[in-house]
């Protein structure tokens, strides 16, 4: 039998991961078999363990959901194109596409999609997406909807191959966050997830209807293994102080599993830009023995490309 050359067993070796990360423990249970607990191995190597998100080149992105942050002065790309660009230009191998860059949902383009990710040689290690409506709205058929635009996530997940999905909670300035009524719903959502063997996560992204430490209280509660925090390093900074960002840090890498947003700087809605301690927050997950991904979210001044390329210098400097 002839021994491999090395790029067959780089191939051989990229797919024999990808294969692992999509282990579980399974249980029985009348005819079917179900994930009681996700168990994904995590890649080592400090690169290996970073993903660059499509949400900072949305004004690049050609999809009908994305017309509002597409830039006609910059040249166009189908998400499908993402992964190549992403591998040519950064030398990373993951990524973690935005449900608002799809140009369809759609079963013909998911597959064309994991298609072009797996012909790039990466693969998805999550799928933000945003249910429209809210997990504690006071209307339970709006909260039904929630649940419902969640579990078609999930499912485009699982065909996309991506490990889990990123949802919002939702709400509105008029509708105070409400831990029942959040239970009840992602109780539901987490359950249809574990079903597929796909994970859901939590962002403290907005500072009022995802507060970090009422997304802890929400996890706690529902105490499901296929639900989960995604730390943001600098959303907090956004109303809060480094204290408070070092405390919501803790509370989220204690809760978190597979997917972390690694950003040190975000602009408001008036130009100013808050900047994060990024060595603190390094130090915290290391400390809370968080193992997964770290997702390149550029929120800075400037342009992405620059952006993300100076978040990857700064991850690997951290990660090594």
């Amino acid at each position: 039998m002839k021994l491999m050359d090395s790029n067959c067993r780089r191939q051989f070796l990229r797919k024999s991961a990808v294969l692992a990360a999509g282990a579980a423990t399974l249980g029985w249970k009348g005819n079917l078999w179900s994930a009681t607990e996700p168990h994904l191995t995590f890649p080592t190597a400090p690169r290996d363990r970073i993903a660059v998100a499509s949400w900072p080149f949305r004004m690049f992105i050609e999809a009908s959901t994305n017309k509002w942050a597409r830039d006609p002065k910059f040249p166009g790309m189908d998400l499908t194109e993402f992964p190549a660009m992403v591998v040519k230009r950064f030398g990373v191998h993951n990524i973690e596409p935005l449900d608002q860059h799809f140009s369809s949902t759609e079963t013909a383009y998911v597959k064309k999609l994991r298609g072009a990710v797996e012909k790039a040689g990466c693969h998805v290690v999550d799928l933000p997406c945003d249910v429209r409506t809210s997990f504690y709205d006071t209307d339970p058929a709006k909260r039904k909807m929630a649940v419902e635009n969640g579990k078609k996530w999930v499912n485009v997940a699982l065909e996309l191959g991506s490990p889990s999905i990123r949802a919002h909670i939702g709400g509105s300035a008029k509708l105070k966050p409400d831990v029942a009524r959040t239970v009840e719903s992602l109780t539901q959502l987490a359950a249809y997830g574990a079903s597929k063997n796909i994970i859901v996560a939590l962002e403290n992204d907005d500072n009022f209807t995802e507060d970090p430490f009422f997304i802890a209280e929400v996890l706690d509660k529902v105490n499901n293994p296929y639900l989960h925090a995604l730390p943001d390093f600098c959303n907090s900074m956004m109303t809060h102080d480094q204290d408070f960002n070092n405390r919501a840090m803790e509370a989220l890498f204690k809760r978190a599993y597979s997917i972390a947003h690694m950003k040190d700087e975000e602009g408001d809605e008036k130009g100013k830009f808050h900047t994060v301690d990024v060595a603190k927050c390094f130090e915290i997950a290391k400390a809370q023995g968080y193992r997964g991904y770290f997702s390149m979210e550029w929120e800075g001044n400037g342009e992405p490309y620059a952006g993300t390329q100076r978040l990857i210098d700064e991850t690997l400097k951290y990660l090594r």
